[in-house]
């Protein structure tokens, strides 16, 4: 894993000590070298995580004759089988890295080789011979790629503070991009909360060529005709079985250095640490996060499964305090205000693993979004079931089956439960899935001030519109794909891989790999019945045959219980964090202009009285957004840009530079300075 970045313009030659500034904020991605390319057009810039093929992977990497450069942040699984296929169509290979293979991919088969990686990948590959540069991003968007246009040209790179090395570029809040965070959690790409950046969406590429900037799907989520025909229960789950074991072993084995493992105690990271030690034969270490809460704390079922295991196993227990402490940090490195504090405890974990002497991790994220494994799938099921006969007492009562984990379950509050869910029944609407969600967090926008307000106008995150933006004949689909296709464009990408994922996880300098997220396992999943994922309101049903020899009953039978940790509490148990009355003062707030103060004294004074305890959640979820709003405004907008304190970079692998007359180019064909 590394960081990447780079300049491109067709009007100056790209400034050297920009780019290098560039990389400066990205080290922490990329502590084990860096390199870099420049000629009289791009130039690319790169930080690098060693995994695979450490004494010949360093970047930025060219092809044979040097005309095409490519600096990538990721990893391509079946790079064996793709190097072996280009060999045999002529190429000839310097390395054993997965980064050749992208340049020789490049030159066989264009746009189209992105279609044919298996992996996570956020790149930028300059095609010097057609004058054209290529950034592409993974199906899912596992890995992160902004950009924006300034005075220096195009600037790109996996993180936003490392763009805002370039002076030209304005730092101001994106109302719109506020807007959406405060209705679907984070913003929809193409969209940033930042004032003219931009990332590019999941399964896209761009172009930058001297016509313009341009950007095309190579790939897009879709699910089948629900009046498919439903395939054979056993050959499907065997079938199910095999693709996530080859997944999960490629993941584990394809790499340079040891590589540990996430277990959670629930269910998905069960089963790829039951795969991984089953079809491995690497001693394996596993790692785990747990709360001073009960409430929040899984070590229970942490325990048994890395008993069952017999693994090397690790945790830490978190705590409020400790929360409250580093969650200025989280929030520089998520470079975007959160609705919960759940990214903290993994920005800890991550660390662990780190310290441990690990840089590479395997996750059980995506399940959730692949296999229809989270209660909001359920609680579609419910109020679809409910809309068919709005008037039925039988109907209603479905409510209160929803959220069983929760202290505060619709089951203790049936009338609640009936007026929440009972909201917007339209079984026609495509968004029937994510109306409470929505509902419940466009309320916040109540606290904004006028001005941005007024600012936001015709602006407004219209759910209607991301709606509408499902493919076409996803009226077709069964209702469960049109909300997993949401919970993908929305959540996943935005936040669920982005502010507890890459970021947490690269903050520390360590990768995660997902094995949930293979194209295979993806498309497979894509293509099942729904009937085959949530089963009446069981969920993951065929996930759970498909390894329930690897899963103790306990495990695979508990209740579905998301991860959480303490929100507002965090920042009130045994008093506010010292920078706390700095961040949300009166006057703090009216700098940053984006809540009223009035609103935010009020909410932290009852914050205050209450120890940040049995706060509802729609204040729980208030408190969070003005606090890492306020911190995103104070780190990025007031602040400096994020940056930290010049960091040196690592040492310099690869040095191309073609504007100064460098001779490494000589000696530096594919990966060796």
């Amino acid at each position: 894993m590394c960081g990447i970045c780079g300049v491109a313009s067709f009007d100056q030659t790209p400034d050297r000590d920009l780019l290098l500034d560039m990389m400066r904020q990205l080290v922490h991605r990329g502590p084990d070298g860096c390199g870099y390319y420049r000629d009289e057009r791009v130039a690319l810039g790169h930080t690098r995580l060693a995994i695979v093929d450490a004494a010949g992977g360093a970047q930025p990497m060219c092809n044979e004759d040097g005309t095409r450069w490519v600096s990538f942040n990721g990893e391509i699984f079946n790079y064996v089988e793709l190097a072996e296929e280009l060999r045999g169509r002529g190429h000839t290979f310097r390395t054993v890295s997965d980064t050749e293979v992208i340049v020789h991919a490049w030159e066989e088969w264009g746009e189209d080789c992105f279609r044919r990686f298996n992996g996570q990948w956020a790149l930028a590959l300059w095609d010097r011979r057609a004058r054209r540069l290529v950034l592409s991003r993974d199906r899912v968007g596992v890995r992160p790629l902004f950009y924006a246009h300034g005075a220096a040209g195009l600037v790109f790179a996996s993180e936003v503070k490392s763009l805002f090395a370039d002076p030209s570029l304005p730092r101001a809040l994106d109302p719109a991009g506020l807007d959406e965070t405060l209705t679907y959690w984070s913003t929809v790409a193409p969209r940033t909360v930042f004032a003219g950046v931009e990332q590019l969406p999941p399964g896209h590429y761009a172009v930058y060529d001297e016509s313009g900037f341009r950007t095309a799907p190579y790939w897009t989520l879709t699910f089948p005709d629900r009046a498919q025909p439903v395939p054979d229960l056993r050959e499907t789950t065997q079938e199910l079985r095999e693709k996530l074991v080859e997944a999960a072993r490629l993941r584990f084995v394809r790499s340079d250095v040891p590589v540990g493992a996430y277990l959670s105690g629930g269910l998905d990271s069960s089963i790829t640490t039951a795969v991984v030690a089953r079809y491995t034969e690497a001693p394996l270490h596993t790692f785990s996060l747990r709360f001073s809460s009960d409430e929040f704390d899984e070590g229970g079922y942490q325990k048994v499964m890395a008993s069952a295991l017999g693994t090397q196993h690790h945790d830490i227990v978190v705590s409020p305090r400790d929360i409250a402490e580093v969650f200025p940090e989280v929030v520089r490195h998520a470079e975007a205000p959160l609705l919960r504090t759940a990214p903290a405890p993994l920005y800890l974990l991550s660390k662990l693993v780190r310290e441990s002497g690990y840089k590479v991790v395997v996750t059980g994220e995506g399940a959730d979004e692949v296999f229809a494994g989270y209660d909001i799938f359920r609680e579609a099921r419910v109020r679809r079931f409910w809309a068919a006969d709005p008037g039925s007492p039988k109907r209603q009562r479905a409510a209160e089956l929803l959220y069983p984990w929760m202290v505060r379950s619709p089951g203790q509050a049936p009338a609640f439960a009936r007026s929440f869910f009972g909201r917007n029944l339209d079984a026609a609407d495509p968004a029937l899935s994510h109306r409470p969600r929505w509902d419940a967090t466009t309320v916040l926008k109540r606290m904004l001030s006028p001005d941005l307000q007024a600012a936001i106008g015709a602006d407004s995150a219209d759910p209607a519109g991301l709606a509408a933006a499902l493919p076409a004949g996803s009226e077709h689909w069964d209702p469960l794909g049109r909300a997993q296709w949401l919970e993908t464009t929305t959540l996943l990408s935005g936040y669920i891989l982005a502010a507890q994922g890459d970021r947490m996880l690269m903050a520390n300098s360590v990768e995660g790999r997902f094995p949930f997220l293979d194209a295979n396992v993806l498309e497979f999943a894509a293509n099942l019945p729904a009937r085959y994922k949530l089963f009446g309101l069981d969920e993951k049903y065929l996930l759970k045959r498909a390894f329930a020899d690897l899963v103790p009953e306990e495990i695979r039978r508990r209740p579905k219980q998301p991860y959480r940790a303490p929100d507002a509490a965090s920042f009130f148990v045994d008093g506010t964090p010292d920078w706390f009355d700095d961040v949300m003062s009166a006057q703090a707030v009216q700098d940053a202009g984006v809540f009223r103060p009035e609103q935010v004294a009020g909410l932290v004074a009852k914050c205050r009285r209450t120890g940040g305890e049995q706060m509802s959640n729609t204040d729980s979820m208030r408190l969070m957004a003005v606090i890492s709003t306020q911190l995103t405004h104070r780190t990025f907008i007031a602040g400096n840009g994020g940056a930290t304190a010049a960091p040196a970079l690592p040492a310099l692998q690869v040095a191309v530079d073609l504007c100064q007359g460098d001779s490494a180019f000589d000696t530096h064909h594919g990966g060796n300075a």
